[in-house]
């Protein structure tokens, strides 16, 4: 994991004078530059939404759109900026990180594209767009870090200086209002219903046992097979017309050493296999092998309502070759369900958008869960391995970069335990719950079993540094076990010991997620509430 501080931060008492100040002018008829000045880069705002024959909007929904629109034109620009860095001869680690950031800065057109299209038409809620504004200006951070990792920073200025991060960020404390509003207006129970994307057959998905019999491809390593690999099967999903219905592509038992990409248009894809011990999908890049983190995912994922069941995702690098993934998913409305995860750092990049993992196993040594997506991990294993000498370990690092991201790890109802390999090494290593990556990482244990491996202080900060102590938001609830006494924790500010179950409440499958709206759908049983 690589520290950056790529977005401009601004202090907490600030944030509570934009949120105060907007909300005393919300129902007035304001000129562009007292609306700007509510927003955390207001000198970006004026200079992007002033125009000659500027009408000024009569009201913040109004504004709200104008300001999307200008980012959505920065983000154009950022776009063509970055299709440029593929023009000229490049070395192999500025290949990789064009890459990246050209997938990456479209990923983030085409959300701020739905979320502006979304909001005009009134078919997406106040949440969701916070969700994908949230997405689209960590795809940016995430291209940014690539850039770091191989020591090309100033390769990507081009990117940078669109000023689309500010932009998106602009846009996000715009919404954040009405986002706070809907939240507290909603009643959750109105949310239980099965979204347009998911079909009668798919609510009954994870429990009949004739799903294998209903897979629409079967991927086997067997002679005569007409796909031995799974990527072949997964191009073939592209390539046919199935509207927007489920595609289940049945993985049967086999190792399988390749690298998958499912791209952002490629929505509601299954894999589904014969259980984790049986079938594993395996990989062994690596940012020592000169890849970036974001590249040296075994399998990456950016389609929407992606399920996995019964598969092992493994990265075999090793401790020594530094960053790893096994999976990288930023698919918004995912399940994982009884799956395993296997590295060492960077093991599972949760990278943005909506998550759930139940019943599955993840294994790693440093950062082993990181990324800024709003995830709930429920009724998993989480167990960390033996690291390399000197090295602690730090089981998540979560990636919440600006204040108003609706982002954060929740690890719900699950057992953090040490692996075999560490079992013998529990006195001599250290292993923490987390560490700030970002200035506003967000990360809650909830009624979960901890160990004795973990250190007494809980958690770790960042270097040898104090950052972010009073911006991250980590916080422990009705956690038990040998590990979970708190007496000797942090006493950072932005450690929290949660006490009331309201403040809990927050990080749950319903609150975090808005699971009500989409989990009952797939047929994976989970827990709402606390």
């Amino acid at each position: 994991m690589v520290h950056i501080n790529l977005l401009i931060s601004f202090s907490l008492s600030i944030i509570t004078i934009f949120t105060s100040f907007s909300s005393s002018i919300q129902f007035q008829s304001l000129d562009i530059k007292e609306w700007c000045q509510t927003t955390p880069h207001p000198d970006h705002c004026n200079h992007y939404l002033t125009t000659d024959d500027d009408h000024p909007p009569p009201h913040r929904k109004h504004f709200r759109i104008l300001a999307l629109e200008a980012a959505l034109n920065q983000a154009y620009y950022a776009r063509d900026r970055a299709s440029n860095l593929e023009q000229h001869g490049l070395s192999k680690r500025k290949k990789a990180v064009s890459k990246d950031c050209c997938q990456l800065v479209n990923n983030t057109v085409t959300q701020l594209n739905e979320t502006l299209i979304g909001l005009k038409t009134l078919k997406i809620s106040d949440f969701v767009a916070q969700t994908w504004l949230s997405a689209a200006l960590t795809n940016l951070q995430i291209c940014f870090s690539g850039s770091i990792e191989l020591n090309l920073t100033s390769f990507v200025d081009p990117i940078r200086t669109s000023n689309l991060t500010e932009m998106i960020s602009n846009s996000l404390a715009i919404n954040h209002r009405f986002f706070l509003k809907e939240t507290q207006d909603s009643d959750q129970t109105e949310f239980d219903h099965f979204p347009a994307w998911v079909s009668k057959k798919d609510r009954r998905l994870m429990v009949l046992e004739s799903v294998y019999s209903r897979a629409n491809v079967t991927v086997s390593q067997a002679k005569g097979s007409r796909f031995r690999t799974i990527q072949s099967a997964v191009d073939y999903a592209s390539s046919v017309n199935r509207g927007d219905g489920r595609f289940i592509i049945y993985i049967k038992r086999g190792v399988y050493k390749e690298n998958i990409e499912i791209g952002y248009d490629l929505k509601n894809i299954m894999f589904l296999g014969d259980g984790l011990r049986y079938t594993v999908i395996t990989g062994d890049r690596s940012v020592a092998g000169g890849f970036t983190t974001y590249s040296t995912a075994t399998v990456g994922v950016d389609g929407t309502g992606f399920i996995a069941r019964g598969i092992t995702f493994r990265n075999t690098a090793g401790p020594e070759k530094a960053q790893a993934v096994a999976l990288r998913s930023a698919s918004d409305l995912s399940v994982f369900y009884a799956c395993s995860f296997e590295g060492y750092q960077d093991t599972l990049f949760v990278l943005a958008q909506r998550q759930f993992y139940k019943l599955c196993y993840v294994y790693g040594t440093i950062d082993f869960i990181f990324g800024n997506a709003a995830v709930v991990f429920q009724n998993c294993m989480i167990l960390a391995r033996r690291p390399l000498k000197g090295q602690a370990n730090m089981i998540t690092a979560q990636g919440r970069g600006d204040p108003y991201q609706n982002t954060g790890i929740s690890i719900h109802n699950s057992r953090v335990m040490a692996a075999l390999d560490l079992k013998p090494m529990v006195g001599s290593v250290q292993t923490y719950l987390g560490r700030s990556w970002q200035e506003y990482s967000r990360t809650v244990y909830l009624k979960t079993f901890i160990d004795t491996h973990v250190n007494p202080q809980g958690w770790s900060p960042w270097g040898n540094t104090d950052f972010a102590f009073k911006t991250l938001y980590f916080g422990e609830y009705g956690c038990f076990g040998p590990g979970s006494a708190t007496q000797n924790r942090v006493t950072w500010p932005g450690y929290h010991l949660i006490k009331s179950p309201s403040e809990a409440s927050q990080f749950t499958v319903e609150r975090l997620i808005s699971g009500r709206a989409w989990l009952r759908a797939t047929g994976v049983p989970f827990i709402a509430g606390l």
